[in-house]
């Protein structure tokens, strides 16, 4: 049952929470509905389940149009192509997969043009994998100053997508790296509102992130069991 699985990964985000000193509260669960289908994903919503994450602007798009009478908040976790940065601008209440100056841009003055302000996270590749997205660690001041003459989207935080662990524990570096990122950013003066959000951590190894930092994780097989597409 998917309502049993979100209560599973709910305790065991708070359990994390509690054992790193955290509120629970502090920890928002992004449940990853890639590929699920928009009656599953209503199944956690009747759940209590209300921000879901997606990765493919089309598939989004039509999740989105028929579910209209429901509260559910969208977030983009997937490359975002320059071509679809309009319609991903005011279909997603957050986008987090921001990666260059040109993106922040072309989101930006799509929202102004569409009176909406979707909350953006820059994607941070801590470890310069070629086969993630991304920019370097030694880009993401140049998109924070660009974010801070933004109209109408706002930067509110990081996203990081590790590389991929065979244990919870081997993540636990990168997910402190993200985390010192973020504080030497604070540090140097970048307003706090800007960096609030660390999105990291996944199904399996979200609670190290928790641990680590996260205040958001994005988790899907642990909720709605094993993708066979």
């Amino acid at each position: 049952m998917i309502a049993d699985r979100l209560a599973e990964v709910r305790a065991r985000i708070a359990a994390a929470a509690r054992s790193a000193g955290r509120d629970p509260l502090a920890i928002r669960l992004i449940a990853v509905s890639k590929t699920i289908a928009l009656d599953r994903i209503l199944d956690a919503y009747a759940a209590g389940q209300r921000d879901f994450g997606e990765n493919r602007v089309q598939e989004a798009l039509q999740k989105i149009q028929l579910s209209t009478d429901f509260l559910i908040r969208w977030h983009l976790i997937g490359h975002l192509q320059a071509n679809k940065a309009r319609k991903a601008a005011t279909a997603f209440a957050a986008i987090q997969s921001v990666d260059s100056i040109e993106l922040l841009r072309k989101i930006d003055v799509a929202a102004v043009e569409a009176g909406v302000t979707p909350e953006l996270l820059l994607q941070v590749d801590v470890a310069g994998e070629v086969t993630k997205f991304g920019a370097p660690p030694a880009e993401i001041p140049r998109l924070l100053d660009a974010a801070d003459r933004l109209h109408a989207a706002r930067v509110v935080g990081l996203m990081a997508i590790p590389p991929l662990a065979q244990a919870p524990e081997d993540a636990r570096p990168w997910f402190r790296q993200v985390y010192d990122l973020r504080e030497g950013w604070l540090a140097a003066g970048v307003p706090r509102p800007m960096l609030r959000e660390l999105s990291m951590g996944m199904s399996g190894d979200f609670e190290v992130a928790v641990q680590e930092g996260a205040t958001m994780v994005r988790v899907g097989t642990a909720i709605f069991g094993s993708r066979h597409v």
